[in-house]
């Protein structure tokens, strides 16, 4: 005879780690990460997946975030270890029929995720966590990525420069990005030189690290542009204009 307690205590353990892993999602957005970065860093805290050191330092050098995956990684042993004797117990509580035990947690599984996946139960979900989490906490959370307007494809974007790059050429001011939709927010050097919010007197060189804002696929076209295609440039122009265009007739 299937044990369904264990069954049952084990999909509690499965949507509660959702639940958190969600939750922790929120936060980490409301510090200023895009969404989808924000869900990775969640996930792996809770997991205990780790970071590269890129991300670590992402997560290290803002105190709320720090709090924030200190957390995540404690309820995430906690939330393992509650799994991993539920599921031993759903086994040895369950006689012969371990099929019917496999069959039946494979399928809560399903459900749980699936029902935590649901965009309505984001939607309900969402804004019930963020208010909660202002309430109760001393961190001064603001989601970023809605002040910049991270949304209809437009994204922030660091792109190495090299030699060869159309982007290494002459200043900031010669490279005149607004004209095709892009604003430049830093310039990182090799040595560690950070210049934000650079003027336009500002030369890059080669091995820099630009910050940029723009439409995704012009962020893409420009980190592969090659120094000497103008036409590329005169094509990201003309496509700014038409978009600019099509944004005024539709005001």
């Amino acid at each position: 005879m299937v044990a369904l307690y264990p069954i049952l205590s084990l999909l509690i353990v499965f949507a509660l780690s959702a639940l958190i892993v969600r939750i922790g999602s929120i936060a980490f957005r409301m510090t200023g990460m895009s969404s989808d970065v924000a869900s990775f860093q969640a996930a792996s805290a809770y997991s205990g997946a780790g970071f590269t050191t890129d991300e670590a330092e992402v997560i290290t050098e803002s105190l709320g975030r720090r709090k924030i995956a200190q957390r995540l990684i404690r309820l995430g042993s906690v939330g393992i270890i509650s799994g991993i004797a539920s599921l031993t117990l759903s086994f040895t509580g369950s006689g012969n029929n371990n099929i019917g035990t496999i069959a039946l947690i494979v399928g809560g599984a399903v459900v749980v995720y699936l029902f935590a996946r649901s965009r309505w139960v984001e939607r309900v979900t969402t804004p019930l966590i963020e208010r909660t989490l202002a309430r109760t906490t001393d961190l001064r959370l603001r989601d970023y990525t809605q002040v910049l307007g991270l949304r209809n494809g437009y994204r922030v974007a660091e792109i190495d420069v090299d030699a060869e790059d159309w982007l290494t050429a002459g200043s900031i001011a010669e490279l005149d990005l607004p004209a095709e939709g892009v604003l430049p927010l830093a310039v990182e050097r090799a040595d560690g030189t950070y210049i934000g919010v650079p003027g336009p007197d500002v030369e890059k060189q080669p091995d820099d690290t630009l910050v940029l804002f723009g439409q995704e696929d012009r962020l893409q076209e420009l980190s592969g542009r090659h120094e000497t295609d103008t036409q590329a440039r005169e094509d990201a122009v003309e496509d700014h204009q038409d978009r600019l265009e099509a944004r005024d007739q539709s005001a």
